[in-house]
């Protein structure tokens, strides 16, 4: 998990206003109502002279079209998509299917709309408008390699006359390219035999490698193997920034007395978003293109020891979620997992969510709006009716569940495939109601139901190998599900012997170790003394 800052309640903010005012005295000062365009504005969509989106082929079930309305003067509201927050730039979203030269696409005040109930709440005023028709279907992510934008316009929305703003597709996002490596700082796009089998098309895997200082002037030595997953969405390429020379990471990697490793990092990205580097039904067999092709290939081609014993994870929120999770699934194909904030590892707690025993996603059982985001001093930041209609608005069919983002892509790992070919929806998109039958299938992903389960069996194969810290202040509420975990493991048979520890008052994503420690600890584990 890594997510942008705030988003809202379903009911909307002005009505959540109206109605606080009612309650007060007669006396009080009252709040005007907003201001409503009598004509909002009216976006149509047109490819650049001679192309074709060719949607069908590249996306089989369609392509997404965004108009965004950012601020003039502003970065291109292309690259505003994504913010949460009553203040983030409205989005409007549909889908398209086969778009031609010929064609225009309309967006409205029909269409899905982010963050405003209705376009004929956009305050009046000047907007930099931009539209992006995503038609990438391997990568779901904004601004994805492929995908086709507008130039910006420069529009003026008054609402006294009905505005038509016209905008052409003539801009495309470059193709992928694997940045230049270094010395030490390799990139690898690896076809993956397994995904393209299940997706039907070829896939790849995508990787960053960070060599050990000296790896090239000692050919015979081989390296254990750490692999490393961000937070969601975190790409492959951040290996080139954490090697940035004035980086504290460069500084502990190339210590002279720092242990000698390969780090492999994984990538955040595919055809639902974050495919959590794990088997499930609709992201396809990541697990096992991670362990029987990437890892393997990475370690003949970089010289690993190939061992079991010599193999340790680690990550934050996502990947602290996916460094546990492949420890737990695969006990002895790895010898360690550090996981800081983790993602939920108990679904009774999914976020503030118990999946099993709550009626709704958006509502709590006392009839308030669920948060989602808090600040350390416990004020809500965003709420999860806000989070999930961005999603709606990202989504193919105006849902989260395809969106790219984090919640669709929790729902696309843990959930069941439809017979429609996609993601089973957890909750309704438009009024969160929870579908308990779904949520059964949640289960086989549940670390802590996996292990109080398994415990017989696995209890001696992650001795010592699970490793966890969270702050008792988390943003997104993680500690909840790390303290029922810590229930279980606490009066475990075996005993558990790894650690959980916390830290009072500290958010997402406290890091109660320095990397060097981490590293040294990594070192004993795989048996790897420091120089």
């Amino acid at each position: 998990m890594a997510r942008a800052s705030a988003r809202w309640g379903g009911i909307g903010i002005h009505t959540v206003c109206s109605l606080l005012l009612s309650s007060f005295s007669a006396g009080a000062a009252e709040i005007e109502p907003p201001a409503r365009l009598g004509h909002p504005p009216r976006f149509e969509v047109s490819l650049g002279r001679g192309q074709s989106a060719g949607a069908n082929a590249l996306w089989p079930r369609g392509a997404r079209l965004l108009v965004v309305l950012g601020h003039p003067g502003g970065p291109e509201p292309r690259l505003l998509i994504g913010r949460t927050g009553i203040d983030a730039a409205p989005i409007l979203g549909r889908d398209v299917e086969g778009l031609s030269a010929r064609e225009t696409a309309v967006l409205d005040e029909h269409s899905a709309l982010f963050p405003l109930d209705r376009l004929s709440e956009l305050a009046p005023g000047e907007y930099a408008v931009q539209a992006v028709l995503h038609t990438n279907h391997d990568l779901n992510l904004a601004n994805a390699p492929g995908d086709r934008h507008s130039p910006v316009a420069t529009v003026r929305v008054d609402g006294s006359r009905a505005a038509t703003v016209s905008l052409e597709l003539s801009r495309s996002i470059p193709e992928e390219s694997l940045p230049d490596t270094t010395d030490l700082v390799k990139y690898v796009k690896l076809r993956s035999a397994k995904l393209t089998a299940f997706h039907g098309r070829p896939i790849d895997l995508r990787a960053g490698v960070i060599l050990p200082r000296d790896h090239a002037r000692e050919p015979d030595r081989r390296y254990p193997l750490r692999v490393h997953i961000g937070g969601y969405g975190a790409r492959f390429t951040n290996v080139g920034r954490m090697m940035n020379p004035n980086s504290p990471f460069h500084r502990a990697w190339t210590a002279a007395d720092a242990p000698r490793m390969i780090l492999l990092h994984l990538d955040g990205a595919g055809p639902l978003g974050d495919p959590y580097q794990i088997d499930s039904a609709n992201h396809g067999p990541y697990g096992a293109a991670v362990t029987e092709e990437l890892i393997p290939y990475i370690e003949k081609t970089y010289r690993g020891l190939g061992q079991g014993t010599a193999r340790v994870l680690d990550g934050g929120s996502t990947g602290g979620w996916v460094a546990l999770a492949l420890q737990v699934l695969y006990p002895d194909f790895f010898n360690g997992a550090w996981a800081f904030c983790p993602d939920s590892v108990d679904f009774r707690s999914f976020q503030l969510v118990n999946i099993h025993q709550d009626d709704n996603a958006y509502v709590n059982e006392h009839g308030f709006e669920r948060p989602s985001a808090r600040d350390v001093s416990g004020e809500v930041r965003y709420t999860m009716r806000h989070e999930c209609r961005l999603e709606n608005v990202l989504g193919l069919g105006d849902s989260w569940t395809l969106s790219g983002g984090q919640w669709g892509a929790w729902n696309a790992t843990y959930g069941a495939r439809g017979a429609d070919g996609r993601p089973t929806p957890l909750w309704d998109p438009a009024s969160g109601k929870i579908d308990h039958q779904a949520a059964d299938h949640w289960n086989r992903y549940d670390l802590r139901l996996i292990l109080e389960r398994n415990w017989a069996d696995l209890g001696p194969r992650l001795k010592g190998k699970l490793n966890i810290w969270v702050g008792d202040a988390d943003d997104f509420f993680l500690n909840n599900a790390v303290r029922k975990l810590d229930a279980f493991l606490k009066n475990a048979s075996p005993p558990f012997e790894g650690s959980i520890r916390y830290a009072p008052g500290e958010g997402h994503c406290w890091i109660g170790i320095t990397e060097a420690e981490m590293m040294n600890q990594m070192a004993r584990r795989t048996a790897v003394s420091p120089p």
